[in-house]
Formats: C-alpha cells, sequence, structure tokens
C-alpha cells in the first residue's frame, strides 16, 4: 500500500515538474502578473502558502513565484469538472466542506511532515462579496503548529484580464505559530490585509 501511494506522489510529482514551465508561460503572457517578496518563501523546510481568493487561478500566481511543489487543498468539486485532469495531475488535495474533512487534513499534514509545501486559502472560499476579506479559518494556523511549519502570507489583487495591468501577488515573511491559535490567525491575516493594501497603493507604479 505505501509503495502504491509513493508511486502515486512520484507520477504526480513528475507531472508538476512537466506541466509547470508550460502553463506557466502561457500564464505569464497572457495575464503578465506581477509578482513580489518571492524571496520570502523558504527554498526548505515544511511551509503553508496562504492568503487571499479571489479567483480559481489565484493559485497559479503561488506555483509561479517559487520552484517548489505546492500542494494545493482545493474543493472537491474541481475534481469532478473539465479541470479534474489537472488538479489531480499537480497533486492537489481534495476538500470535501460540507463537513471536517479528517482524511484531507490528514494529507495535508502529511505533506508537511514529509517537509513540503502547501497552499491553502484561509477564508475556505471564493471571496464574491464587497468584504475586503471574508474571516479566516483556523486551518492554516493549526497545521501550521502541528507540524512546525513556517506561514508564508501573501496578498493577490487587480484583474484577471488579457495583458492585465494591475494582477499582482506579494509575499510577506514567513513566520510560525507561537501562541494560541486565536492570536496566530489574526496575526495572519492583519499581515495577508496589509500585503493587499500595499499591492494597491503600488497598484500601477
Amino acid at each position: 500500500m505505501k509503495e502504491a501511494k509513493s508511486k502515486e506522489k512520484k507520477e504526480k510529482m513528475y507531472a508538476y515538474i512537466f506541466l509547470k514551465p508550460i502553463l506557466g508561460l502561457l500564464f505569464r503572457l497572457y495575464y503578465r502578473p506581477v509578482i513580489i517578496g518571492k524571496e520570502n518563501i523558504p527554498k526548505n523546510g515544511s511551509i503553508l502558502i496562504v492568503g487571499n481568493h479571489k479567483h480559481l487561478y489565484d493559485q497559479c500566481l503561488a506555483i509561479l513565484a517559487t520552484k517548489r511543489v505546492i500542494h494545493y487543498m482545493a474543493k472537491k468539486e474541481y475534481f469532478e469538472g473539465k479541470m479534474a485532469w489537472f488538479f489531480k495531475a499537480v497533486g492537489c488535495i481534495p476538500v470535501d466542506r460540507s463537513k471536517k474533512d479528517v482524511k484531507a487534513t490528514k494529507s495535508a499534514i502529511d505533506v508537511l511532515d514529509s517537509g513540503w509545501a502547501l497552499g491553502l486559502f484561509p477564508e475556505g472560499t471564493r471571496n464574491k462579496t464587497d468584504k475586503f476579506l471574508l474571516p479566516f479559518k483556523f486551518g492554516a494556523v493549526s497545521m501550521a503548529k502541528k507540524t512546525d511549519s513556517y506561514l508564508v502570507p501573501f496578498g493577490i489583487t487587480g484583474d484577471y484580464v488579457f495583458r492585465s495591468k494591475n494582477l499582482m501577488i506579494r509575499f510577506g515573511r514567513p513566520f510560525k505559530v507561537l501562541g494560541d491559535l486565536e492570536e496566530a490567525n489574526k496575526k495572519l491575516e492583519e499581515e495577508v490585509t496589509l500585503l493587499m493594501k500595499e499591492n494597491l497603493r503600488n497598484d500601477g507604479k
């Protein structure tokens, strides 16, 4: 059983490494995103790359910012549509948001315990409201504390349109959860808010 899982992980890794430069180039040419602060992403060790969620392609911006393989947690519905092959190929972890998905959480913790990178959107869903941010759920800070992993915050602003003039992702400095979860979650939300506001201040410059 372990050998089968190991083989599956390797296959997904190869698919990720093969698809990234091709799809990444097309993404850059079409959207022309600005990536700031990618040097803040640790090159080694377990990390959670976390930030706001406004569009289906938000994960692509984080993926383009690092050479590391990012295992994203994504709602299970993504694995049932036309793009299901993509989410499976790049090693995404399906999450059933209708319940407490213990299996998905275990898979995510396995990723971190292996010293890899995990991508997560603490808002839990895409923000389609007029609010700047939706309230952050505690999953990211909880997993970071359990696995002694760094949290790497990011803020995304702008529009996903052809040759976008304002699409931007900005990464902040990594930090660990040292206090209680509520305090850490508040800090994470504040960091993401500051990064988004910094983007907006520099929009078009």
